[in-house]
């Protein structure tokens, strides 16, 4: 979770990932690209048919290809290699996303909902209200 949050993570399972269930600004956990036995936690910053371009100018622009997004890490002060994210590896396959978090608990004061783009924030709203049991969590939390 370098780069991201720290802490325990409640993820809502996403079984077919695509841009109707993700959206750009969601924090999810993803199959890291290198190492599918790795888990990533970034942000999608860019979905299918977005253009993206590079702040190099030797870089081609390109268009995020059917069922693919650009993620990235939230600390803004990692450099791009640190970050170990779109910029280093590319565009990811929706298909190795496997949940959206929901909510983080660094410890028992420090802890709250993820900041999600607004659909899934509703979206995900009924989950927090019934499943959530921070008391649970914080008991089950290892710093």
């Amino acid at each position: 979770m370098s780069g991201m949050l720290s802490g325990t993570l409640l993820v809502r399972k996403i079984a077919a990932a695509d841009p109707r269930r993700v959206r750009i600004g969601d924090v999810v956990v993803l199959k890291d690209p290198a190492n599918p036995n790795n888990y990533l936690v970034r942000r999608v910053a860019a979905v299918e048919g977005h253009e993206m371009v590079s702040d190099n100018p030797d870089d081609d622009s390109f268009v995020l290809a059917r069922d693919h997004c650009w993620v990235l890490a939230d600390n803004k002060r990692l450099k791009p290699k640190e970050a170990y994210d779109s910029r280093t590896f590319g565009p990811v396959a929706m298909s190795c996303i496997v949940g959206r978090a929901l909510y983080c608990l660094r410890n028992g004061v420090d802890h709250g909902p993820v900041h999600n783009s607004i659909f899934s924030r509703r979206q995900d709203s009924a989950v927090l209200e019934v499943e959530l049991n921070v008391d649970e969590m914080t008991r089950n939390h290892k710093p």
